[in-house]
């Protein structure tokens, strides 16, 4: 009976685990306005079950979908009787998730073995909170952890502080919102080593350090990083339940009191841009919001995405151009420039709604509203090949670069107090 039992548990962690054997991710680029409501007719067929990685918002930003099997050979007839450009972006999604899964897991077994730890690798929220602390032990003069609440779930919402020890004003940095852009995690975990064995030898970053805080939130949506390794590697939104529905979860990127509930978001419990059913319904936001109110100071909000390689900043709800728009674009493409010097990558600036999409509810249109003139959103590599699955060769120089236009942004806040 006990053997059975182990069975039964076993055959339904399989089943309960998303495969996504046979599907493919397109590439669609509409030609024209007509193609671009085609397509966006196509993300309203929620039968289909597509996964848009990117919006059909804009006729020269080509559509990433995330097509399942059943519904392939539809898409594809629909693509070719409207005439589309469409190319296969990835072939073969189940075949790179085992690929990165077994990369994963062979790298934390050599650093359990060696007692290493690797910041040009993906890991798991145990080990990446293994790292947090140990980035704590070896600069306890500058980094110490609080927790500013819990996950849905019950996961402790943890902040690393960076500060040398007065009342500082702070600059806050989130990274992982979205918990399936991997890259933004391990990203934010390599800049907070960076930043602390900076302090001290990097005449920028001290200077920085003695006249502000920093606080980075590597993992912020925890439950659903957790998630995209157990259970659905695709997995975007929080993990709460909600009510009448059997689909969970929230994006915690529409779920900010920043035109709540506007376009870009959705009221459909089953989206991916499903709003929450009242603004900082969820905890992961609540939580955070009440910290930046609480701590009255923070002249500085950092948000990290993946991909597409973006540097934006206010407005994504609505199409007025923010008070401070020339400030804000002329250190924008200052930082995609620093960022550019090291390996070439490209980005482009701009607001939200100009530069991608309309989307409301997000996190810098609420910082940038409540005061906090220096709202940025950065959305990593990369552009046309992997999307959200970035491989972990990519971490190290992702993340090289983007502290490059963190810095330049981090040195305006700092000489340009308001």
């Amino acid at each position: 009976m006990k053997l059975l039992l182990l069975l039964t548990a076993l055959v339904a962690g399989v089943l309960s685990k998303k495969t996504f054997i046979g599907e493919q991710v397109l590439r669609i680029k509409a030609n024209s306005n007509e193609q671009l409501s085609l397509l966006q007719d196509l993300q309203s067929f929620t039968h289909l079950q597509l996964d848009f990685w990117t919006e059909p918002a804009k006729s020269d930003i080509p559509v990433d979908i995330r097509v399942p099997f059943t519904s392939l050979q539809f898409v594809k007839a629909y693509l070719e009787y409207n005439n589309f450009d469409y190319s296969i972006m990835i072939e073969n999604l189940q075949q790179v998730i085992n690929t990165e899964k077994e990369e994963l897991e062979s790298n934390e077994r050599k650093e359990r073995n060696s007692g290493s730890f690797d910041f040009g690798a993906y890991h798991t929220l145990d080990t990446i909170n293994y790292a947090i602390d140990l980035i704590i032990a070896d600069y306890s003069s500058i980094v110490s952890k609080q927790q500013i609440g819990n996950s849905y779930e019950g996961r402790p919402l943890n902040v690393l502080k960076f500060s040398t020890g007065a009342n500082h004003p702070g600059v806050w940095i989130d990274a992982g919102i979205h918990s399936r852009e991997w890259v933004t995690q391990a990203t934010a975990l390599w800049t907070a080593r960076k930043l602390a064995s900076d302090y001290g030898k990097d005449a920028s970053i001290t200077s920085l350090l003695d006249n502000y805080d920093v606080f980075l939130m590597v993992v912020t949506n925890p439950d659903g990083y957790v998630y995209t390794h157990t259970t659905n590697r695709m997995w975007r939104k929080t993990r709460s339940i909600n009510k009448g529905s059997a689909c969970e979860g929230a994006d915690p990127n529409r779920n900010w009191d920043a035109g709540f509930g506007g376009p870009g978001a959705d009221s459909n419990p089953c989206s991916e841009t499903y709003h929450g059913s009242s603004a900082e319904s969820e905890v992961e936001v609540k939580s955070i919001a009440n910290f930046i109110r609480s701590h009255g100071k923070i002249k500085g909000f950092i948000t990290i995405h993946s991909y597409s390689q973006f540097l934006l900043f206010p407005y994504g709800y609505k199409r007025t151009l923010p008070a401070d728009y020339a400030e804000l674009n002329k250190v924008g493409n200052a930082a995609a420039s620093a960022l550019t010097s090291l390996y070439g990558t490209q980005y482009k600036v701009g607001t939200i709604v100009s530069t991608i999409y309309q989307a409301s509810g997000g996190s810098i249109d609420w910082s940038y509203d409540i005061g906090i003139k220096y709202s940025f959103a950065f959305e990593l590599r990369d552009q046309r090949r992997y999307g959200f699955l970035l491989p972990a060769s990519q971490i190290l120089p992702t993340a090289q670069e983007t502290y490059l236009a963190l810095k330049k942004i981090l040195e305006h806040i700092r000489d340009n107090p308001y």
